[in-house]
């Protein structure tokens, strides 16, 4: 079947929407499918549309709704849909009026969702590949934060954390992510003066990631608003315990009882479960079992399985669009 995958993040972007809509159309290549990946829909027919971005992406998806009424039309959810458009913006909601399936990333997403709209949502975990972990450092624990320099994202809120460490702490925080605005960079720049135990590399490969998280010992999520992060699946997929601000998007990833939460936007609160890492072996191995507990979510087969039966579904009946 011929599939348009939509996402509004161009081809250069490493941002996390345009990561997943590759590996996306990587794993429906591998069950035979036929797929382009656009930022927007070209026109060109197809047997479906998989879309990223409730809001961002209307225009294709009411084009394409329009065009083929009868035809499955899949909405991927991203952070900015499920927690703030779709409550307030007239196309998002559109668009889950219009779409026959809707995709969110973790369990949590249904929640944002009313019951008509979700009915017919589905998860669909995100997946990374397997890291081979090296040897940590001995003279530094060191915490990487992933993700790029976004308000969304608190991106500082580690760097903050780890001034308030006591003296003895041997923690060290590496920020691999890249800045959009001259602000943001120059408030990197900033922290990195000011603040020894912080680290920023700026915009990174994935070869560059995957080697960072072969060989910390801690994940910070930092997030104030998240659909799934990216972040977390890899640092799953690597072994790699986390910790993260208590927001829905993170506890849909990492589950309800899981110990290594903090409020978000709390430094002080942050630099406490840092230190207790580091110090109590016992603590660091719950939050280990816990990520543990969750890392088979992240095998790529499970995520190409989900998404098989998603396109199943969609294809034998058509459910009718929300009224």
């Amino acid at each position: 079947m011929r599939i348009p995958l939509i996402t509004p993040a161009n081809a250069q972007s490493r941002y996390g929407n345009r990561r997943t809509a590759e590996r996306w159309a990587a794993l429906l290549r591998q069950l035979g499918h036929e797929v382009s990946v656009d930022e927007s829909w070209n026109g060109e027919a197809a047997g479906m549309m998989i879309s990223l971005h409730a809001r961002r992406s209307h225009d294709s998806i009411a084009r394409f709704a329009n065009a083929y009424p009868n035809r499955p039309l899949l909405v991927a959810l991203t952070g900015t849909d499920l927690y703030r458009d779709i409550h307030h913006n007239a196309d998002a909601r559109d668009s889950l009026d219009l779409a026959t399936r809707l995709i969110v990333l973790q369990d949590e997403g249904l929640m944002e969702l009313e019951p008509r709209h979700r009915a017919k949502a589905r998860v669909v975990y995100q997946s990374a590949e397997r890291v081979r972990r090296r040897t940590p450092s001995e003279t530094s624990f060191e915490v990487c934060v992933i993700g790029h320099l976004r308000s969304e994202k608190d991106p500082f809120r580690a760097a903050l954390a780890a001034q308030l460490l006591p003296p003895a702490s041997r923690i060290r925080v590496i920020h691999a992510g890249g800045a959009r605005e001259d602000a943001l960079t120059a408030e990197a720049e900033a922290h990195m003066k000011g603040n020894p135990r912080y680290d920023w590399l700026g915009e990174v490969s994935r070869e560059e990631v995957r080697e960072l998280l072969s060989r910390v010992r801690l994940l910070v999520q930092s997030s104030f608003m998240e659909g799934g992060a990216n972040a977390i699946s890899e640092a799953l997929a690597a072994g790699v315990p986390v910790v993260a601000s208590e927001i829905p998007g993170n506890v849909g990833m990492l589950g309800s009882d899981y110990p290594g939460y903090y409020p978000a936007g709390d430094e002080r609160a942050l630099a406490r479960l840092l230190e207790r890492a580091e110090t109590d072996p016992a603590f660091y191995k719950r939050l280990e079992a816990g990520c543990e507990a969750r890392r088979d979510r992240t095998l790529p087969e499970h995520e190409r399985e989900a998404l098989r039966a998603l396109i199943e579904e969609a294809s034998k009946g058509r459910t009718p669009r929300s009224t």
